[in-house]
């Protein structure tokens, strides 16, 4: 009995001891993810000759010159590309909710020919490049006249183009009990009921997983709004921190920083809303996918 009150102490002591060393290091691993973000930050307060001169994290004198050359220096104030992004974003998302979700409850639901076939194409798609498909989509789009428009960057994500969304909401459907669908068939709810009235619903944390990555994914996507957008006045966040490096080697790296800056608190401040109605979806609808 003695040894037993003993070694209790012991194994506590080397437990209290695990986590310090266990939080020491989590620590050190997000200060290493943070400091570039840290460093950004102070960079875009110093004058341009000492960003890359000055072996100083903190600027001598916090300058906020950068923050309105970079709002105002180029030809269109950057809230456009703030408001164009916005746009795109928030039709991306609604989008993307609603097709992928009225797909994902079609594969999980509904009995068709070949269900299992289509399921299985849909999930192949998700393995394929991005850059194969990107000439026949261009050479589409421009026959539609939506080159140099937001149709190209919105209208797909109608059609439910993203598998991944329709297999994260077909994965999570599949855990909704069908007792509540056949109840609704009883009380004489079709599919299109069904869906609307209890799919849906049930359906909100993996719509806010959904609108979480469509937002942060479309809103850092640069490589198709630089194929598709070609007018300033409907350039995106990030083509417009593009036009603050020229080609011809120099490039205002305070107002770039500055901007860059700026251009991170919107993923900030949604990813953490967001973040916050996840728990709480699943704590008030029992369910999890």
């Amino acid at each position: 009995m003695t040894a037993t009150v003993q070694a209790a102490p012991r194994t506590r002591r080397r437990t209290s001891k695990a986590r310090v060393l266990l939080h020491v290091l989590l620590s050190a691993a997000a200060l290493v993810m943070v400091y570039p973000i840290v460093w950004m930050l102070f960079s875009s307060l110093k004058p341009e000759n000492e960003i890359f001169a000055s072996q100083s994290l903190l600027p001598q004198a916090f300058d906020w010159a950068n923050y309105v050359e970079g709002w105002f220096g180029l030809r269109e104030p950057f809230s456009t590309f703030f408001i164009n992004s916005f746009l795109i974003c928030v039709g991306a998302v609604v989008g993307n909710l609603l097709s992928c979700s009225m797909a994902a409850y079609a594969f999980a639901r509904l009995e068709f020919r070949a269900r299992a076939l289509w399921f299985a194409i849909m999930l192949m798609t998700i393995m394929l490049p991005y850059h194969v498909t990107l000439i026949p989509q261009y050479s589409l789009f421009f026959r539609l006249g939506w080159v140099n428009t937001f149709l190209p960057l919105i209208v797909p994500k109608f059609l439910a183009t993203d598998a991944f969304f329709i297999f994260l909401f077909v994965q999570f459907i599949r855990g909704i009990p069908r007792e509540l669908d056949q109840a609704a068939k009883i009380d004489g709810a079709g599919p299109v009921r069904i869906f609307v009235a209890i799919i849906f619903p049930l359906l909100r944390p993996a719509l806010v997983t959904g609108a979480i990555f469509t937002f942060l994914w479309t809103y850092n996507d640069f490589f198709s709004q630089l194929i598709y957008i070609s007018d300033i006045g409907l350039y995106t966040v990030p083509l417009g921190l593009r036009m603050f490096l020229d080609m011809s080697g120099t490039s205002s790296w305070g107002p770039m920083l500055a901007m860059g800056t700026l251009s991170l608190l919107p993923m900030i401040v949604v990813f953490v809303i967001f973040q916050r109605q996840i728990v709480e979806g699943i704590s008030t609808t029992g369910l999890k996918g």
